[in-house]
């Protein structure tokens, strides 16, 4: 692991209201992103890419049974992915264990005719944005506000 860079992130934590069912959908995101397993326990594991990791658990003090990425608080997490190739490859196949997509009208510039993005909800509700690094550019259009 490289020493990280000041002000970069270090770790994010998600609680859910079902461990397996994060796991099956999650975990298995972000082991496709290049995330490798880090710490595991009862009720929680963590998964790790260079100096930053994400944490899944479900709580024993969670107060409510389900997430709102509507209400106050983390709305989505957005990874980088390597191209648009890549952004497509990643949401076609995250359909198959739990995700799907978002803005179906509008993949994949629901950001933006700059942005190359897939916009995925998982059965909790939970948002996951995958962004292309190197992304082509729509012609014409505007950036759409989404919620």
């Amino acid at each position: 692991m490289s020493r990280p860079v000041h002000g970069t992130l270090h770790h994010i934590e998600l609680w859910v209201p079902d461990l397996h069912r994060a796991l099956a959908s999650l975990g298995r995101l972000l082991a496709e992103l290049g995330y490798a397993p880090f710490q595991s326990w009862d009720g929680g594991r963590s998964w790790r890419l260079g100096p930053t990791y994400l944490v899944i658990e479900q709580s024993p003090a969670l107060t409510a049974d389900e997430y709102d990425r509507r209400r106050p608080g983390l709305n989505h997490v957005a990874f980088h992915v390597e191209d648009a190739g890549t952004v497509e490859k990643l949401a076609a196949g995250a359909v198959q264990y739990g995700w799907h997509l978002l803005f179906p009208e509008r993949h994949p510039y629901a950001g933006g005719r700059q942005h190359y993005a897939a916009y995925l909800e998982n059965d909790d509700g939970f948002e996951v944005e995958l962004v292309a690094i190197e992304s082509p550019e729509r012609n014409g259009d505007q950036p759409i506000h989404r919620s």
